[in-house]
């Protein structure tokens, strides 16, 4: 069964409008507040007031605390180990934490990612005020590239639309890029289209840990994709229909850039893949060789992990260069389910052995590294 035709709408109204409904990304609002209680936009993370350290910092698009944008937070946290405390609200701007603001941690307030939403919309071929495009770097709503950096219930996003610039072809929209060792995301959604989450590294020689827990990701075409090496645990990635394509495939899930030299990719594990496209529209994963590495061993493996019917199952992998077959680099699953992991033809799903999966886990990707225990 093919599913229901996906509306097309732009992601800059459809945010702006739930914002102004008392809620965000389409989801309903919370109860209503009892006649006389006081609001708390930092919930249980204190207030201005009542700061329960110098260095956590409040940020309300209102004026209730010390800076109306996280950009402004960010440019006066200084150094190691501030912690900015977001309340609900939608923040349009971009967002960059340097290398030199290591230890940071954002908390979206409410506790819920739907409320605090950082949203831009530049895309890779959009012009800069001084000439130039921005590239694929460039269009990134947020750029984390500081060590040590966490985000609880907070939701970035990339609103660029093709539809609405026709006349633009370097169509890559960047909602999050990371590229600093020890990045964690825990309940985080990542919104967009082309190239959603850039999960990177800091320089080709240099291997970055990150780790995305109870996370959301949507987008088309190689919408999770880099060289870090990434564990995402319980995530649900979503792939989106299209209006533009009259034939598969819509798309790509991940574009793993690993280098030839770092044992260790993209590990999926515990998770669900589902979609807004027509059923086998998708394919899982191609293996993106930058042509400023040509050294690159993509690596990715999924496991214990529900794939639906969008997913090829017959051929749910392919190549974004033919001088780099899927084939000759590390792609692997293991105990997968779904319509999307029945298994057909063997030699188009590679499978790990009882043996390799037993250090195809998260500690055997971080290491020392332990995020998931990590208070929230």
């Amino acid at each position: 069964m093919l599913s229901q035709p996906h509306v097309s709408l732009s992601r800059r109204k459809f945010l702006a409008a739930s914002a102004a409904a008392g809620a965000v990304v389409g989801l309903a609002a919370g109860p209503a507040r009892a006649a006389g209680t006081r609001p708390r936009p930092f919930g249980r993370y204190g207030s201005p007031a009542a700061r329960p350290d110098p260095k956590t910092l409040y940020v309300h698009p209102g004026g209730a605390g010390d800076f109306t944008t996280v950009r402004d937070a960010v440019a006066a946290a200084a150094g190691s180990g501030h912690t900015l405390v977001i309340a609900p609200g939608v923040y349009r701007q971009t967002v960059a934490v340097d290398p030199a603001r290591t230890e940071m941690t954002w908390i979206g307030a409410s506790e819920d990612p739907r409320d605090v939403v950082i949203v831009y919309d530049n895309a890779a071929g959009t012009p800069k005020p001084g000439g130039g495009t921005y590239g694929t770097t460039g269009s990134a709503t947020a750029t984390v590239q500081a060590d040590g950096f966490t985000a609880r219930w907070i939701t970035f996003a990339n609103d660029w639309l093709r539809a609405d610039h026709p006349d633009i072809t370097g169509t890559q929209a960047v909602a999050l890029k990371v590229q600093g060792d020890r990045s964690a995301f825990h309940h985080c959604r990542f919104l967009g289209h082309q190239d959603t989450l850039y999960a990177d590294s800091m320089a080709l020689g240099t291997f970055a840990r990150q780790y995305f827990a109870h996370c959301y990701a949507e987008g088309d075409v190689d919408f999770v994709f880099g060289r870090a090496t990434a564990v995402f645990e319980q995530c649900r990635f979503r792939t989106l229909n299209r209006t533009d394509l009259s034939a598969a495939p819509y798309g790509f899930v991940f574009a793993p850039s690993t280098a030839g030299a770092n044992p260790l990719g993209y590990l999926v594990t515990r998770s669900r893949v589902d979609s807004e496209a027509p059923d086998g529209y998708y394919k899982l994963a191609r293996p993106w060789v930058p042509s400023s590495d040509t050294t690159a061993r993509p690596m990715l493996t999924v496991r214990d992990t529900w794939l639906g019917p969008g997913v090829d199952a017959v051929a749910p992998y392919t190549n974004m260069s033919n001088a780099y077959p899927w084939q000759s680099m590390r792609f692997a699953e293991y105990r997968n389910t779904g319509p999307g992991a029945a298994v057909s033809v063997p030699e188009n799903r590679p499978q790990l052995t009882s043996e390799q999966a037993r250090s195809a886990t998260r500690a055997g990707y971080l290491g020392d590294w332990e995020p998931w225990k990590e208070a929230c």
